[in-house]
């Protein structure tokens, strides 16, 4: 896994080009928002399993189809297993937020993960609805915590719907 910083640099080393300007205020903004960026994922440690079941019940609450006969999330198999998929992108976008690169994430997440939950019959779309709803919440328990750039939290959260999102080929 890579951060920004590595990322930066290696780009800069491949093109056998020194720090510009441009890469010095990329830094610069890295660094202003480390503190920001590690005070929501301790958020988000300390939080973890109340975000995901305050996104779960608001997901099944919008879509009740979900967890009706016939639904995604359907037995409680289906439903813990909904629950612990929304855990682990909540994990993995804390990494993401912290690194502030979004690199973890399409190694560790999302490589063939789209492919996968289409031939499961898994739907997109409520899953993307769902990391949606996490990033809100995540943005509330900032907000109260006194987290002023909550830009930053947008990133993974974002990310990982996009990628899942479904695209016109």
């Amino acid at each position: 896994m890579r951060d920004a910083v590595t990322n930066l640099i290696q780009n800069y080393d491949l093109g056998g080009r020194y720090l510009d300007g441009d890469a010095m205020d990329r830094l610069k903004t890295y660094f202003q928002t480390g503190v920001a960026r590690v005070q929501v994922a301790a958020i988000i440690n300390g939080n973890a399993a109340g975000i995901v079941k305050q996104a779960g019940s608001q997901l099944f609450a919008e879509q009740p189809e979900l967890i009706r006969p016939g639904g995604n999330a359907y037995t409680t198999r289906r439903y813990a297993a909904c629950l612990r998929d929304m855990d682990y992108y909540l994990r993995y976008a804390s990494y993401a937020l912290v690194a502030g690169s979004t690199d973890i994430l399409d190694e560790r997440v999302l490589q063939g993960l789209r492919e996968t939950y289409n031939s499961l019959g898994v739907p997109l779309g409520p899953t993307i609805c769902g990391i949606q709803m996490m990033k809100e919440i995540v943005k509330q328990q900032a907000t109260k915590a006194g987290v002023t750039d909550l830009g930053i939290v947008d990133q993974p959260f974002d990310h990982l719907a996009a990628e899942l999102a479904e695209r016109d080929i």
